[in-house]
């Protein structure tokens, strides 16, 4: 019972806080670089699909 009580009262690992404030900063950082990141997507896809026509010829 008593590894029971100490396994509870545990602080070890990441806490609910520390998880909210990484997905802020996350959802933060995405929407200060949205039009970069979706420069970047979009010329990836377009070489994709430039490349993925080779493979069908």
């Amino acid at each position: 019972m008593q590894e029971f009580k100490n396994f509870l009262s545990e602080e070890d690992g990441m806490g609910v806080v520390e998880v909210i404030l990484i997905i802020v900063i996350l959802i933060s950082l995405a929407l200060i670089f949205k039009e970069q990141i979706t420069e970047l997507v979009e010329k990836i896809l377009q070489k994709i699909t430039k490349q993925a026509g080779k493979v069908y010829k």
